[in-house]
């Protein structure tokens, strides 16, 4: 059997980052590691071919070869996963689906053309699809019912399948699932609430293959919260710090977890030893009102700006989300929002309007009390909501707009970077020096040249660049590293506020013309 594993495009999005990418000759930031692990699950008798489609095109060679095309796709996905579906069927090809868009929304997978929906997660339903293809099956719906797999079963992915070259960021996993109740989350839906986490073997056998076939950046830890299973991942991380002292540090990792990392000391002094440089954390809104109605309880227990700045002393770099549009929500939340990420100053603030995603707590309880809009569900940051809020959404819209606005504005940008690179703790690890090409050096003259002298904030470009080799010098890297991301943040802020803006124009419209046919019918 020979398959095509095809991951669809992404939409412009706060994380596609293309300028930045587009300096240092990167085509995406992350692989898509969900369909690098479907092949290894799937039998090894079988011949794989992975594309990619947010970094090339599929060629008629591909085609021609593939007798079973699999995609997996996030719901942000969906226009290109569809057209691919119906590429693939248009040449006569058997169609398997999967993946967190197909398992939200199966309703919407089973009209999209696909012969097989193999759904819930691969390491149950993937030996059920294999069997039945080998049986002849030409179609076929498979689900885990309410069953989790041990992760402690899947394999190492097949990483050789990816092309290093196309990415800034490789990932893997070690955890799936949080132990928290977010009524908005839906990785408690797809993943549960209890966290499951392969071995400390596992995770080395990953990273060993990883460094066999020569890979020596950046890793992204995928996991839903990295701290869900402290205990676990606890005993990885010392293995971990082991290993990468053997290997002479050859990745810096990057991951995602819960606010509350801030309370446990040794979780950070662990990571940082590690080589971990940053991690994300779901912040969401500096309103404690917002955060207990959410269920976002873990939020509440310690004062967020404090938590912030421990992290940071710690020497982890901190990105987060915030979101705008909470139930009781007050005005002004656009603004409060500002205000937290200027104290705080984290750098890289992913912001969007509240969404009610598939089958969460959320959108349930909207929909018992009759609040759920018709939209598609293709959502990203520049998607109105997709419910009726409790103020109005015309005004979120517009502080939406304006925060997203200003807090990408240059100078603010660079002003956030700086100060926070400057209370950034010191490395504990040796420094790799990254090899001397001409896409790195291209790369720096570029920035240096747009943010260093054709901008309006040149000034403040070369004395900040100065400050941080004189206070903090070995984090000088990194830094301009994520100055680079404001070219993304510069466009993007752009983009953000023309479709919202015409987003809503089409809603009041719409809403107008209800009320006058209101009007006209009494």
């Amino acid at each position: 059997m020979r398959v095509l594993l095809l991951y669809p495009k992404f939409p412009k999005s706060f994380w596609s980052f293309e300028k930045a990418l587009e300096l240092v000759d990167r085509k995406a930031m992350l692989p898509p590691l969900g369909l690098a692990t479907v092949a290894a699950i799937l039998p090894q008798t079988w011949q794989y071919k992975l594309v990619d489609h947010n970094t090339r095109a599929i060629t008629e060679a591909e085609w021609d070869w593939a007798d079973l095309v699999i995609l997996s796709a996030m719901i942000v996905q969906k226009e290109d996963f569809l057209a691919q579906i119906q590429e693939a069927k248009r040449r006569g090809k058997l169609v398997a689906v999967g993946g967190p868009y197909a398992t939200a929304l199966p309703h919407e997978a089973e009209t999209s053309g696909a012969d097989f929906l193999i759904l819930d997660e691969g390491e149950i339903t993937l030996p059920m699809f294999v069997e039945a293809v080998e049986r002849g099956d030409r179609a076929g719906v498979f689900r885990a019912n309410g069953e989790k797999p041990d992760v402690t079963t899947t394999p190492i992915p097949r990483f050789e399948l990816l092309d290093f070259d196309a990415y800034d960021s490789l990932s893997v996993q070690f955890s799936r699932g949080c132990p928290f109740q977010c009524e908005f989350c839906d990785i408690i839906v797809l993943y549960g609430r209890k966290p499951r986490t392969k071995s400390p073997e596992q995770i080395l056998a990953e990273l060993e293959r990883l460094y066999e076939l020569g890979w020596r950046r950046s890793i992204f830890m995928v996991d839903d919260n990295f701290i869900g299973n402290k205990r676990n991942v606890k005993l990885m991380l010392k293995a971990l710090k082991v290993w990468m002292a053997e290997h002479n540090y050859p990745f810096r990792f990057n991951t995602e977890a819960s606010i509350d990392l801030a309370s446990d000391q040794e979780m950070m002094d662990l990571m940082v030893e590690c080589n971990f440089n940053a991690v994300f954390l779901g912040i969401e809104t500096p309103d404690e009102a917002s955060l207990a109605l959410t269920q976002k309880f873990q939020n509440t227990r310690d004062s967020m700006s404090e938590s912030v700045d421990t992290i940071v002393r710690s020497g982890l770099r901190v990105m987060a989300g915030f979101i705008i549009g909470f139930d009781g929500e007050k005005p002004g939340a656009g603004d409060r929002i500002v205000r937290f990420v200027e104290k705080t100053t984290i750098p890289t603030a992913m912001f969007s309007m509240l969404q009610a995603l598939p089958d969460t707590a959320l959108l349930h309880r909207l929909k018992k009390e009759g609040r759920l809009l018709e939209q598609d569900s293709g959502m990203n940051q520049t998607t109105l909501m997709n419910f009726i809020p409790t103020r109005p959404l015309e005004d979120i819209a517009h502080e939406y707009v304006e925060a997203f606005w200003t807090l990408y504005d240059p100078a603010s940008y660079l002003d956030r970077t700086y100060r926070h690179f400057l209370k950034l703790g010191a490395p504990k690890c040796p420094s790799r020096v990254r090899e001397v090409s001409w896409v790195n050096i291209r790369a720096l003259l570029t920035l240096c040249w747009r943010q260093g002298v054709v901008r309006k904030t040149r000034v403040q470009f070369w004395l900040n660049l100065l400050g941080i080799l004189r206070h903090n010098p070995k984090v000088w890297e990194p830094y301009l590293g994520v100055c680079a991301l404001g070219e993304h943040f510069l466009e993007y802020r752009q983009i953000v506020k023309e479709q919202i803006e015409a987003q809503l124009q089409v809603y009041l419209e719409a809403e107008a013309l209800h009320r006058t046919r209101s009007l006209d019918a009494a």
